[in-house]
């Protein structure tokens, strides 16, 4: 007697980041405070901290968050220049971790 055996396949998906997700992560300490590691869709990982402006609100609603790059960091925290900052698409957000 025969048996029938599927193959089981496991793909290796990057599921975006809800809004709460980024959120929480952000809340305790890194939010306008510490930079992060930001590994995104379809681009290579990147360390910058996320800012809080005053559109914070409406944008977080859209899950379009500010970024400030690792490399503008300091010049940000001196002049508070959100034009050092770029907003980007929570959806294209896979992970976020404490930047090293």
């Amino acid at each position: 007697m025969e048996h029938n055996r599927s193959k089981v396949v496991l793909f290796i998906i990057n599921i975006a980041m809800t809004t709460e997700q980024i959120e929480n992560f952000l809340r305790e300490k890194y939010l306008d405070k510490s930079p992060v590691k930001i590994s995104f869709k379809t681009r290579q990982p990147l360390a910058g901290i996320f800012i809080k402006t005053s559109d914070y609100g409406e944008l977080k609603s859209k899950n379009f968050w500010r970024i400030v790059w690792e490399s503008n960091i300091e010049h940000y925290k001196k002049t508070k220049d959100i034009s050092l900052a770029r907003i980007f698409n929570g959806t294209e957000i896979t992970k976020l971790s404490a930047a090293v």
